[in-house]
């Protein structure tokens, strides 16, 4: 963005219009990986399923520990599901704790990244990608979770080591994961795709038809905006708006 804002080249992005249905997707992955739906289903299929037994696939998600690494606004929609929807303790880490009422407001106890790796049941990461978060979650980090724990990303490919974390639900040094980013996608690592216990999806967590239709708009408007000065609109959500002044 600097580079854009030194040569007058406006930018912008289209927040807040995925936040629900990638909380909902998100929520989703925590259910699949947690109650081990797809490796159940996979089972069955292979024609493996014989007999019941009282622990076939057992899994937990109502009143289980929540945590959330990021806790913006899709953070903060997947934190209300897990507290009010299914009475989960919500943990959470981020840059700087949310203010009182807030956090009041969603049931959620803020805490350090080690004690939120240490405490969740399932943890779901809603960071950023950048520089400081490439590989925030490695094989160090996946070495203070719970054996009995899951993780799930709807961050970016790269904020979570994907070999350390093969390695970790092969070994079962964590329980399951969920997975809807990868790093060098479409590509998916091959240690991946070996695990029977990790929910794989093709980055679809904003993958709903109104939603995707309200991010084209939000851009169309933005450019609608920064193309005709003459109307008098502002573009929604301008991130350089001083880019503006070189174009004078």
């Amino acid at each position: 963005m600097p580079a854009c804002t030194g040569r007058g080249v406006a930018v912008s992005n289209a927040p807040g219009v995925l936040t629900e249905t990638t909380a909902d997707f998100g929520f989703a992955l925590v259910m699949a990986a947690a109650r081990r739906i797809s490796e159940s289903e996979a089972f069955l299929r292979r024609g493996e399923w014989k007999k019941w037994s009282v622990d076939l696939f057992a899994g937990d998600v109502h009143g289980a520990a929540l945590g959330i690494l990021g806790m913006g606004r899709i953070g903060q929609a997947i934190a209300r599901r897990g507290a009010h929807g299914f009475a989960m303790k919500v943990i959470y880490h981020n840059r700087a704790p949310l203010p009182a009422a807030e956090a009041d407001a969603l049931g959620a106890r803020y805490v350090s990244r080690e004690a939120l790796l240490r405490e969740a049941d399932h943890l779901v990461i809603v960071v950023p990608y950048s520089a400081e978060s490439h590989h925030l979650v490695g094989a160090a980090e996946l070495a203070l979770m719970k054996p009995t724990a899951t993780l799930i990303n709807i961050a970016r490919g790269g904020v979570v080591d994907d070999v350390a974390l093969a390695a970790a639900l092969r070994e079962g040094r964590i329980a399951a994961a969920g997975l809807d980013v990868f790093e060098g996608e479409p590509t998916v690592h091959p240690d991946l795709l070996a695990c029977r216990n990790v929910v794989l999806t093709p980055h679809i967590a904003s993958a709903s038809l109104p939603t995707r239709r309200a991010m084209a708009s939000l851009a169309a408007e933005n450019l609608v905006c920064l193309l005709d000065p003459a109307a008098g609109r502002p573009a929604p959500a301008l991130l350089n708006p001083e880019a503006l002044a070189r174009r004078l």
